[in-house]
């Protein structure tokens, strides 16, 4: 946003004017930027840090303080969806969640190592993230050098990405895993289905020293994201540690939740049984994950099955979709993912942070942004390794199973209609 060198006195504005929600988001935001102008350290090893920047003290801790009183008073004060609609086109998120993420911000950030006001920092980060801003630009508008904007946003991330994970982002389980596989099964008719899981290539700005490793099937150089996510499209296990050109079932390997998961030490409650198999909740996934007892994917590829098959994936799939979507959604609302612009070593907190702050929005009922398409899945299908053929083995009986159970409940759906038509004829 672009600040006001002039702005009058909120007394000459009445509340019910029409001009009155935007006049006082615009006095937040000066007073935001007014606080947080200031000279940063430099870097001379940091090509961001070579900007023209004026010399200015901070304002004192005191007279932060009236600053942050003063923005949050007159952020409470405005009309409420004028000024979130505001809010969200610049920053990606309501004023309530930004109130409450700075909240949370302030028990892990020393206002010592930032020398500007939280409020400030957390609408500087938030807008790189929402707006996919460069350092520079950023810096011309918040009046600080680009190497601070850098050092800010990876602080911020890194806080998201590790110390706020777990309270945003958790493998369910309890009344919430029962609420999942009734959300999963509303959707799809399938028992037992806890999450979906997909991987997405999140594309980087700057070409990385090993080019052959960071390219990804699509032709650009990409980290890749792996996420589950449930029925309400809120991710609760996130991975970034592949680089691009890694397929999704190596990446999945690599993972911890794998390793949970093959172990047995989790989404091991809940577990049912149809036609003598016992079935553990479990995750869907396409074909370019193997065939687990713990992941079931489809038949086979693009509907060229049996026609049961077909049906059966075709419902697998709707799972599936859920996690697709969460993405979509995710990459929508944090541009920065569509062209990553920060050091490739802060790139998989700043990936991260963006799941948390997307749960943030889901769990608070946010208004969704039009979704992010990603390139056309055309990874290679996977197949199990010699260590996982008894999984293999169990994930086919489980999944023909499954099967056999959807076409039996069809069937007596059709039936129980047919006999209704007859009696009302």
């Amino acid at each position: 946003m672009q600040m006001q060198n002039n702005i009058q006195s909120s007394s000459s504005f009445s509340m019910t004017d029409d001009n009155a929600p935007l006049f006082f988001f615009m006095v937040a935001t000066a007073l935001s930027h007014a606080a947080a102008i200031y000279t940063a350290t430099t870097d001379p090893d940091n090509d961001d840090d070579k900007g023209n920047c004026e010399n200015h003290s901070p304002p004192p801790n005191a007279s932060i303080s009236v600053y942050h009183n003063l923005f949050q008073e007159q952020a409470w004060a405005m009309d409420p969806q004028v000024r979130d609609t505001q809010w969200r086109s610049t920053y990606g998120v309501s004023y309530p969640i930004f109130a409450r993420l700075l909240d949370q911000l302030r028990y892990h950030i020393d206002p010592q190592s930032i020398r500007i006001p939280l409020h400030s920092a957390l609408a500087m980060v938030l807008c790189r993230l929402s707006q996919g801003c460069g350092t520079r630009t950023l810096a011309s508008q918040y009046k600080v050098n680009p190497f601070m904007v850098a050092k800010i946003t990876n602080m911020v991330t890194r806080i998201l990405s590790t110390k706020l994970y777990s309270k945003w982002i958790r493998m369910p389980n309890g009344q919430r895993m029962l609420q999942n596989i009734q959300g999963f099964k509303d959707l799809t008719g399938l028992p037992n289905m806890c999450g979906a899981i997909d991987g997405s290539h999140i594309k980087i700005h700057k070409r990385p020293n090993n080019e052959s490793i960071y390219k990804c099937r699509h032709n650009f150089y990409a980290i890749l994201l792996q996420a589950v996510s449930d029925h309400r499209k809120i991710f609760w296990d996130v991975c970034v540690r592949a680089p691009g050109g890694t397929d999704d079932s190596t990446h999945f390997r690599e993972s911890s939740l794998f390793n949970k998961l093959i172990s047995g030490n989790v989404l091991m409650e809940s577990v049912i049984t149809i036609r003598g198999n016992h079935i553990r909740p479990y995750l869907v996934g396409d074909w370019s994950y193997p065939l687990l007892s713990f992941l079931l994917t489809p038949f086979s590829l693009n509907a060229s099955g049996a026609h049961v098959q077909n049906v059966f994936d075709a419902a697998l799939m709707r799972g599936m979709s859920s996690v697709e979507q969460a993405i979509g959604l995710l990459k929508g609302r944090w541009r920065i993912l569509q062209d990553l612009n920060v050091d490739l070593s802060h790139a998989p907190q700043t990936v991260v942070a963006c799941c948390v702050l997307h749960n943030m929005c889901q769990k608070a009922g946010e208004p969704e942004p039009p979704m992010w398409m990603d390139p056309r899945e055309n990874g290679p299908v996977a197949r199990p390794l010699e260590s996982e053929k008894s999984f293999h083995y169990f994930g086919e009986s489980l999944r023909q199973a499954l099967l056999e159970d959807l076409q039996e409940r069809h069937q007596r759906f059709m039936l129980a209609i047919t006999k209704s038509t007859f009696i009302a004829y």
